[in-house]
């Protein structure tokens, strides 16, 4: 019966994870990342790594995390418990099938696109009403359609936007603003149309994404062989 009992939380614990990579995967955060995240979180191992600002930064996330933090330091005390007492008859297996087809229940209903779609609109709505833009992930807060992205290129010695000034690097009806020019460990944002691009110099973009892919690829072709 203790074996059984173990069981069926060490499936209690598969599911909470299961249910937590789909909300965190409803705000964003790739299946991936979100698996990994989930388990260093309710294991206490693992969470120091640079992804685990994804988390940090996003306050749903943090809400999640916070429920995983605590349930794992829960059922660490809950497992040791049950193996103490591996021979004890009062383990309340029928309290414990409950917990576990509950459980299955939320994960199966957290699959289905309707459910998706509602907590999706749930996890924005709370994003707008709670937040300030400032408050915002990059994504959630410039990412204004799927086209969108801000992303970064770095400009190598004799390609073509290098030694031009700012104002005149990027043609006049091309989706693409450059918000700032990280020189070094310097970050230029003031007087950028009177800045002229440097070799080395790193440029963070904003705009539509096949405008920038386009820019890169031309930038890639017309490197010095």
């Amino acid at each position: 019966m203790g074996f059984v009992f173990i069981l069926l939380y060490f499936l209690i614990v598969a599911l909470v994870i299961e249910i937590s990579v789909i909300a965190f995967t409803l705000t964003g955060l790739e299946k991936g990342v979100a698996r990994y995240q989930a388990i260093s979180m309710l294991t206490g191992t693992g969470f120091t790594t640079d992804e685990s600002q994804l988390i940090i930064d996003h306050p749903i996330r943090r809400r999640i995390s916070m429920g995983l933090i605590l349930f794992g330091a829960f059922s660490l005390a809950v497992i040791i418990s049950a193996i103490t007492n591996i021979l004890s008859d009062d383990l309340r297996l029928n309290k414990l099938m409950i917990i576990s087809s509950v459980l299955l229940v939320i994960f199966i209903l957290g699959k289905t696109p309707m459910t998706k779609k509602l907590l999706q609109h749930r996890f924005e709505y709370e994003m707008k009403k709670n937040l300030d833009i400032s408050e915002l992930p990059i994504k959630e807060a410039l990412f204004l359609s799927e086209d969108d992205v801000v992303t970064d290129l770095v400009i190598e010695e004799k390609t073509p936007l290098d030694g031009k000034k700012v104002e005149g690097a990027f043609e006049h009806g091309h989706d693409i603003n450059l918000l700032f020019i990280k020189r070094g460990e310097v970050n230029i944002r003031e007087n950028l149309v009177d800045e002229t691009i440097q070799a080395g110099d790193k440029l963070y973009l904003y705009g539509n994404k096949q405008a920038i892919e386009k820019l890169t690829e031309e930038m890639e072709s017309e490197k010095p062989r």
